[in-house]
């Protein structure tokens, strides 16, 4: 339960030995049953990762309109705040676009031990780059958090490029320390297991 409502948390134990956590959350226009996540949540298991997804109150209030960032970032605080004892010791935070600016917004706050950006939105689109959200993703960067970002090939809030050229831009070498990695489709990707399974390639070296 949070001050904007209850949420919901969807658990996924981990086979055998576990490795860590992974919180995710989903974007501002859709739920946990996005593929991606859907994918991540039937894969991570068999490589040690436990798997929470977490839906947020607006979306468990059936509203199709998410709230500004202020009500986004407090309704996470208050989720972590109550599940942080069902997860692992070492926890990655992430989600898909929305819900990936939340998670890097507040991983170092909340000690997070890494951060996974799904179609990260750089840029909204029809905007210029003065509206850039690179300042949100290099966060955890700065604080020397281990960053996966996987962005749609054709993502139209920024291809795996523009994202590696506006870490070149924000954090100059350090840039190197983010990993980018090119998924099919859109912003909305192309099926998900090969989202999952470049998750589970960048957790095999966490």
């Amino acid at each position: 339960m949070t001050e904007q409502g209850p949420a919901r948390v969807h658990l996924t134990p981990a086979k055998g030995a576990t490795r860590g956590s992974l919180l995710l959350t989903h974007g501002a226009g859709g739920g946990v049953d996005a593929t991606d996540l859907a994918a991540i949540a039937a894969t991570l298991p068999a490589h040690g990762w436990q798997v929470a997804l977490v839906e947020m109150p607006w979306r468990v209030a059936g509203k199709k309109v998410a709230p500004m960032p202020p009500k986004l970032d407090a309704a996470w605080r208050e989720i972590v705040a109550q599940v942080r004892d069902d997860l692992a010791e070492r926890v990655i935070f992430g989600g898909r676009s929305a819900g990936a600016r939340v998670a890097c917004r507040l991983a170092v706050e909340l000690g997070a031990d890494g951060v996974l950006a799904l179609s990260f939105p750089l840029v909204p689109q029809g905007k210029g780059a003065d509206t850039s959200r690179i300042g949100e993703l290099v966060l955890p960067v700065e604080a020397g958090l281990p960053v996966q970002v996987v962005q749609g090939a054709r993502d139209p809030f920024g291809s795996p490029d523009a994202v590696r050229e506006a870490l070149r831009g924000a954090l100059g070498d350090e840039a190197h320390d983010v990993r980018v990695d090119a998924a099919p489709g859109t912003h909305s990707f192309t099926g998900g297991q090969a989202i999952a399974d470049l998750v589970a390639a960048s957790l095999v070296e966490v």
